[in-house]
């Protein structure tokens, strides 16, 4: 029976009566307001929130006046022509964009929605930043989560004041990825402590209302213990079947072969409030208590920002993933302003019949050939012929491949893969892809010239086999457990151990959060020693994280004697 928990929450105490959850529920609350005659109500919204939100609260509300904060910002095309620097021509990379919302606000458009605020009556203040336009008498934000908004951009929904309903999914998510959700999240912060009640529209039709304070207490509650991010799941060209049945997916869909349960930065956090779950985007937790969830040596070292992510890749019964590369350190720093780079490993959970992992170049290549015939095949020449060139390893369950930036690589079909790496974006220089379209029916994204930029010549098959495949090395084989180091390289900083017990294993993520997945086992306890926090059941395959206020815990088999195995990730202190 499949045990995988698809709908992890942290429940709230204290606050049983503070959400609302309906059109119905919602609208009663928000009408509360509408009953005294001076009064404005600020509804400041996320970039997505869908225009229902806005029917919804004028209707409960009946404002005298609305006044649109939309309209305050620059007309589509100036928008986009301010943003086209950090946009470029690329489908799936842009330069990331570190300035504010008030970038893209028109002064005169600003003062012109202040100068339409009455002195008397209900006033409704609504939109992206409509914070800047009123104070207001309540203050209300609604969030929206990343990937709910890609959701909506595959739809048809256009990026902010734009008209790019028909453009290509992938270039929506760009622009909201390097432009728009970082000045959006930074707008956020800035009024976080301020907000009265949160409103979740991420379920259209089924809006959901808290207090702020709840909200942010929720938030306190998660980071004092192990949690686990919301997975989602989604299906690509090369995907596989394994966690169809492993984490309980719909048996009719074709394939799935992304889950990403481990990526703060894209994933949710559910919160019980009384009888109502809310949805929160799990970058709120980031950016509002970053020392406590990182570790202070940590924040130090790479800010308000999660760096490392666990996603699963299931090519089971699928087709190998594109032959692909990642940038050097200084190639994402000066082409993209990213800080560090998508160094990463893949660790195998299972593989089936031919399973392995695509890894470094063999020796001896000639460089003009490799070169050519990528080339020649993009163009519809002959298929790149990739085992000429690029060694394939035989893979089994428990190995694990460190793939530090500019090593040539890709899963083959029939493996199923733990991906652990840094955070970057979408910074995956794909060289090859096997022949085929993405299921939009467009050539998925080739970077033959950047992939080629960043190559390392020197990681032939003899220097591969010795540093990147099953690096491992004992730290601890007792009688108690087995601690072992897997990774990653010298070269990237994540450390993973992996620890094999049928009893409790103690560990301590004071001096930075550590990120783990129970690789093998049925289910492990995680728990306090000091009873600091409440303990937390994991399953197989599960993604789950110890943030550093959490300070030490333990981690168990739930059924006594049971061997279980977990990976966990930490940023190694140097």
């Amino acid at each position: 029976m499949c045990k995988y928990d698809r709908y992890p929450e942290t429940r709230v105490t204290g606050h049983d009566d503070d959400a609302w959850e309906g059109a119905e529920a919602v609208a009663a609350k928000l009408a509360e307001f509408s009953a005294l005659s001076d009064y404005t109500l600020v509804v400041e919204c996320y970039p997505g929130v869908d225009d229902e939100v806005l029917e919804l609260v004028r209707s409960a509300f009946r404002p005298d006046a609305v006044v649109l904060s939309d309209d305050a910002f620059y007309d589509g095309d100036e928008l986009t022509a301010r943003m086209q620097p950090h946009l470029t021509d690329d489908r799936v990379r842009g330069v990331m964009y570190y300035g504010r919302l008030e970038d893209f606000v028109d002064p005169a458009a600003l003062e012109a929605a202040r100068g339409r605020l009455p002195e008397h009556g209900r006033t409704l203040v609504y939109g992206v930043g409509a914070g800047l336009v009123a104070t207001g008498d309540t203050f209300v934000y609604c969030d929206l989560a990343r990937w709910e908004i890609e959701l909506r951009y595959r739809a048809g929904m256009p990026n902010f004041r734009a008209h790019n309903e028909d453009e290509d999914a992938l270039r929506k998510v760009k622009r909201g990825y390097f432009v728009e959700w970082r000045i959006a999240d930074k707008r956020k912060m800035e009024v976080f402590d301020r907000v009265d009640f949160f409103l979740d529209s991420n379920v259209a039709g089924t809006p959901k209302l808290a207090t702020g304070d709840a909200v942010r207490d929720g938030l306190c509650a998660v980071v004092g213990g192990p949690f686990r991010l919301v997975p989602y799941f989604d299906p690509g060209v090369w995907g596989g079947q394994w966690m169809r049945d492993v984490c309980g997916l719909d048996p009719e869909a074709d394939n799935y072969a992304w889950s990403f349960a481990g990526v703060p930065e894209e994933n949710s956090l559910y919160l019980r409030i009384g009888d109502v779950r809310v949805e929160v985007p799990a970058q709120d937790l980031v950016l509002s208590h970053p020392v406590e969830l990182l570790g202070m040596p940590v924040y130090c070292r790479f800010g308000a920002e999660f760096p490392i992510r666990f996603d699963l890749l299931d090519t089971m019964g699928g087709q190998n993933l594109s032959l692909q590369v990642h940038p050097l350190t200084e190639y994402i720093r000066s082409r993209f302003g990213m800080a560090y780079t998508q160094d990463e490993s893949y660790y195998v959970l299972d593989v089936g019949e031919g399973g392995g992992v695509f890894l470094g170049l063999k020796e001896r290549v000639d460089r003009d050939a490799f070169e050519r015939d990528l080339r020649l095949a993009q163009e519809g020449g002959p298929s790149f012929p990739a085992e000429k060139y690029v060694n394939l390893f035989p893979a089994k369950k428990h190995d694990h491949f460190l793939i530090p930036a500019g090593t040539l690589h890709c899963s083959a079909a029939n493996a199923m893969v733990l991906e652990i790496s840094a955070t970057p974006y979408d910074f995956t220089f794909k060289m090859w892809d096997w022949d085929r379209l993405g299921l939009d029916g467009l050539p998925r994204p080739i970077h033959i010239e950047e992939g080629l930029a960043n190559i390392q010549w020197d990681r032939t098959t003899g220097w591969v086999r010795e540093n990147l495949v099953n690096a491992t090395y004992v730290v601890h084989d007792g009688d108690d457990y087995l601690e072992e180091h897997t990774g990653l390289h010298e070269l990237e900083f994540i450390e993973t151990r992996r620890f094999t017990s049928r009893g409790v294993t103690e560990h301590d993520a004071t001096g930075g959060f550590h990120m783990l997945n129970l690789v093998d086992g049925a289910s492990a306890v995680v728990e306090s020693p000091e009873g600091a926090f409440a303990p937390l059941t994991v399953h197989y395959a599960e993604t789950f994280i110890v943030p550093a206020a959490a300070g030490r815990y333990t981690v168990r088999p739930e059924s006594e004697g049971e061997r279980i195995m977990f990976v966990q990730a930490y940023v190694r202190q140097r």
